[in-house]
């Protein structure tokens, strides 16, 4: 990412965070606009080039009132059809999602050791992000501010394994999917270790269609856990792959966005993304 491209991206993040703090009030071109210190015009020219729809449609997306009526509408969608179907129901995004391979006890247990990992940094409509894989598939993608505090992660998670910074199919196949050409998210494989409860979580959020949002109880029901939303918070917390395990899509019961390991202002912007390129 361009020095210039992440200045406007850090502008139209602090544009989403003014929107989510006001939205109440519903704020003019104006007052946005005046809150990165841009021009109406300008800003409203660069708003639109990043998210595809205006500021004013962004904001609609975005609000709690918004988010509260895609519960109630589509809903009864995620269930009957992810639940009762599985993958065959849902939306070709997540029709071609994935074939989970849970790591070894003993790979987990001896930290990755023998294990190869590649690892690469990228761009995203949503600011920089950390892409690591194994011969298996994805296993972990991170947004990160510093390279050197992300490699640090990634090693906390796998101390022992061989790193390699280097670009592999893996990688491209996953970062395919914030484009527009959905062809290769079929090969998209993931290579995830974690408890058979935190398996059974994630693979339940790669249910939630595009565009769609779910809270902590539902996600609960639909696991026949309906006591444990807690723990289901946390395992989604622990969520190794961002957006590809959509775990941005999961909000609060009353409406409000809730925590995001990634930051609350990129969770409302890719809900917000994603609700545009739907709704277009």
């Amino acid at each position: 990412m361009t020095e210039q491209e992440q200045i406007n991206y850090n502008r139209i993040a602090e544009a989403i965070n003014y929107i989510r703090k006001n939205f109440k009030k519903q704020p003019s071109l104006n007052n946005i606009a005046e809150s990165v210190h841009l021009s109406p015009h300008h800003f409203q020219r660069l708003f639109t080039d990043w998210a595809g729809v205006s500021p004013k449609k962004f904001m609609q997306y975005l609000s709690i009132e918004y988010a509260k009526q895609l519960l109630k509408d589509k809903q009864a969608t995620l269930f009957d059809t992810a639940y009762q179907t599985g993958f065959s129901g849902t939306s070709r995004l997540h029709d071609l999602f994935i074939n989970i391979e849970g790591m070894t006890p003993g790979e987990f247990k001896k930290g990755g050791e023998n294990l190869h990992i590649n690892y690469s940094f990228a761009e995203s409509p949503f600011g920089n992000i950390m892409v690591a894989s194994t011969s298996k598939g994805i296993c972990h993608m991170a947004f990160f501010e510093d390279k050197s505090k992300a490699l640090s992660k990634l090693n906390n998670r796998f101390p022992n394994a061989n790193y390699n910074q280097v670009v592999d199919v893996a990688q491209q196949n996953a970062l395919f999917i914030f484009q527009n050409d959905w062809s290769k998210l079929n090969q998209i494989k993931l290579h995830l270790n974690g408890t058979p409860f935190q398996l059974k979580v994630w693979e339940t959020l790669l249910k939630i269609p595009m565009g769609n949002l779910s809270t902590y109880g539902s996600i609960a029901k639909m696991i026949d856990k309906p006591k444990a939303s807690r723990a289901i918070g946390t395992a989604i917390g622990n969520n190794p792959v961002a957006f590809i395990i959509p775990c941005h899509r999961v909000i609060k019961s009353t409406g409000d966005i809730g925590g995001y390991m990634w930051g609350n202002t990129r969770k409302s912007a890719i809900i917000g993304w994603e609700a545009a390129k739907v709704n277009r």
